[in-house]
């Protein structure tokens, strides 16, 4: 999986399609990422002794294949690619061939 925590992703199918925002979460295992203020689900949460009971909005997660790497420097998402820097791999963009971290 080439989208890491803290990666700015653009969602290119779905209901949220064209929105951008950070990854809050990458799950390889799974092959999901939660992004901030996207797929946004509801969840009721009964009322406990020490809380009251209210309705909670949260990202729920979306697939991989779904988002893209948002390139802020072109202001638009790519593709990554790995490139040998020494004994290093590092990711790099493969529209504008320059490293991404």
């Amino acid at each position: 999986m080439r989208i890491k925590k803290d990666d700015t992703v653009m969602v290119i199918a779905g209901k949220d399609k064209g929105k951008t925002g950070k990854v809050l979460k990458a799950m390889p295992k799974e092959n999901k990422v939660i992004v901030e203020g996207v797929n946004i689900q509801t969840k009721h949460q009964k009322q406990t002794q020490t809380s009251v009971a209210e309705i909670k909005h949260q990202p729920g997660p979306i697939d991989v294949s779904n988002v893209m790497y948002y390139d802020s420097k072109t202001k638009a998402p790519t593709k990554i690619g790995y490139k040998i820097v020494g004994n290093d791999k590092v990711r790099v963009s493969r529209k504008t061939g320059q490293e991404i971290d």
